[in-house]
């Protein structure tokens, strides 16, 4: 039978939307991604929760804004207390594995709290965003003078010691280096190595590797009765950007797209968006020949990707897995890669905001839809709900704040949909926001786009960003400090407003067990507003009524104490006198 047993719920790191052949990219080809859009549906205008790593998948993993679980940057703990898929998955009766990469940071203060012990199996869930592990790896091994970024255990950097790389740290001096002429370490963290062959077999590479603990985790799991979600969670193609041979070269300056940017964007720019422009990233990639280093390089990390979904996807085939699993493949966000003179990500330009999606359903509901796009507005919260739904668990609506979207692959028409999609953006850690010497608490960034408009609203009293989609869909000319845009304006602070004034905390109750107390009160002899009792039914009232036991005459201690039977009158007044 076709049905949704399992979930298969893959993601990139760092890849754009547009940089696959499927969304329309005229020299990078994707076939085997392809392939998985031409089975299910291909969703145009998808929106991360935030352009950072951290920030967009905790929105991933709970459901919720960032503005709900405060995990607002790379490094900032996800508040002990909050749900995960994990949790609602396994309450659902399926339980959730991790192969690859999560940046989660645990909160550690919350956990010492409460007494939970990190190594007990509660512990170990709370700190890995509610996944079992099968492995954690998340691709940032760099070193520096005082020591490693991610200073967990690397099993990546075992795994390369396991297979004969000398380094005491090979994801740095193999995986993510080359060779220079004078045959020392190129590494990747300097740009103009881009376009060198990692030093290192590419069957060993990060993107290999992780797919072949996907196979091994989806070989142990496929015959078992319980279902599952496995979260395959690839590294790249986030820089540093180097890749191995034959990757490095497969394609070359003149397959490289156009920047999408003008000079106009740097003309009376937005002080905020300025700050960002000058920054040493944007700076780098604003030069052509940094871009034709690394866009290549970017280009054959995403081949290799794909290269990879074609060996996932034909094991799937081969163990009869694609007639019982959903298929997910995204990433959290993109990449500026010059465009609009910025580079990384972290602003709201469609490059580095907006995700692909591509969503397999093996369900014969979901025949009709396959091979198609839709267009609607999209959220990474969506995903959640979407993958409870599919496996028929209950979708706690009181806690996750996106939809389901298993209406639109199976052909359905949603009653109403969301007029806008919103994104967030803490930049209270990053350069501009030491430049500009802002204090943290205005270091934030929200976005509202609909069909026609994008908004970005800046903390801090400065003046708003818009553009217009229609005929602006390259995004280069803001309409923020036009006064004929006014009333749009205005309209997108509504939206905001309304948004931020959602309901988002109140998530240990859910909305039934709260209709349920609707006049439950009254029924429990909480009679509040009564004059004679007139004005509810006699049964209401059952309780209150009868003959009284005892009478208590006097203050309760002492001498003048005492109690008179049921049947005792009261003594007649003493004549006045």
């Amino acid at each position: 039978m076709r049905e949704v047993k399992n979930i298969l719920f893959i993601m990139f790191d760092q890849l754009r939307f547009d940089y696959l052949s499927c969304s329309g990219h005229p020299s990078l080809k994707t076939p085997n991604i392809d392939q998985l859009a031409a089975r299910g549906v291909r969703f145009t205008r998808a929106y991360a929760q935030s352009p950072i790593c951290g920030s967009s998948r905790m929105s991933f993993y709970t459901g919720r804004y960032v503005h709900s679980h405060g995990a607002q940057r790379n490094n900032f703990p996800l508040k002990i207390g909050e749900q995960t898929l994990g949790d609602h998955l396994r309450a659902g009766g399926v339980d959730a594995y991790l192969v690859g990469k999560t940046h989660m940071e645990v909160d550690a203060a919350g956990l010492l709290r409460l007494g939970i012990a990190p190594d007990s199996i509660i512990g170990a869930r709370i700190a890995e965003c509610g996944f079992d592990i099968v492995v954690r790896d998340d691709g940032l091994c760099a070193e520096g003078p005082d020591g490693f970024y991610d200073e967990r255990r690397s099993p990546y950097n075992e795994y390369l010691k396991s297979r004969g790389y000398p380094s005491f740290n090979p994801w740095h001096a193999h995986a993510n280096a080359g060779i220079d002429e004078n045959k020392d370490i190129a590494s990747g963290w300097l740009m103009k190595n881009a376009d060198k062959p990692a030093n290192i077999r590419e069957e060993d590479s990060e993107t290999p590797w992780l797919t072949t603990e996907g196979i091994k985790f989806l070989e142990q799991h496929r015959k078992r009765d319980k279902p599952w979600l496995c979260h395959l969670s690839y590294i790249k193609p986030h820089w540093p950007y180097i890749v191995p041979s034959p990757y490095h070269a497969l394609y070359g300056t003149h397959q490289i797209l156009p920047a999408m940017r003008h000079e106009r964007e740097r003309l009376g720019a937005h002080p905020i968006y300025e700050a960002f422009m000058q920054g040493q990233i944007s700076r780098t990639f604003s030069r052509n020949d940094v871009r034709s280093k690394v866009i290549p390089a970017y280009m054959g990390l995403i081949k290799q990707c794909d290269d990879q979904m074609g060996r996932l996807l034909a094991y799937l085939e081969e163990a009869g897995l694609m007639d019982n699993t959903l298929i997910v493949i995204t990433s959290d966000h993109g990449d500026y890669l010059g465009d609009h003179w910025l580079g990384e990500k972290g602003l709201f330009h469609d490059c580095s905001v907006k995700i692909p999606l591509i969503i397999y359903d093996p369900s014969p509901f979901a025949d009709g839809t396959r091979g198609t796009t839709c267009d609607e507005l999209v959220e990474a919260i969506d995903l959640a709900p979407t993958f409870l739904e599919a496996v028929g668990a209950e979708v706690p609506a009181h806690i996750l704040e996106g939809r389901s979207l298993l209406p639109f692959l199976r052909g359905e028409k949603p009653a109403s949909w969301r007029e806008f999609a919103v994104s967030e953006y803490d930049y209270s850690t990053s350069p501009p926001a030491s430049k500009l010497g802002l204090p943290l608490r205005d270091c934030r960034l929200f976005m509202v786009v609909d069909r026609k408009w994008k908004f970005w609203h800046f903390e801090g009293g400065y003046r708003p960003l818009l553009f217009d989609l229609e005929n602006d869909p390259e995004e280069l000319d803001d309409l923020g400090a036009s006064e004929a845009y006014a009333s749009v304006i205005e309209e997108m602070y509504e939206r905001l407003g309304r948004w931020a004034r959602r309901l988002s905390q109140r998530t240990a109750i859910s909305d039934i067990e709260v209709l349920a107390q609707r006049g439950g009160a009254i029924r429990k002899g909480i009679l509040l507003g009564l004059y004679d009792g007139t004005e509810v039914p006699k049964e209401l009232l059952s309780r209150i009524h009868g003959r009284s036991a005892a009478r208590f005459v006097g203050p309760d201690t002492g001498p003048g104490y005492r109690t008179e039977p049921e049947s005792a009158q009261p003594e007649p007044a003493a004549p006045r006198t």
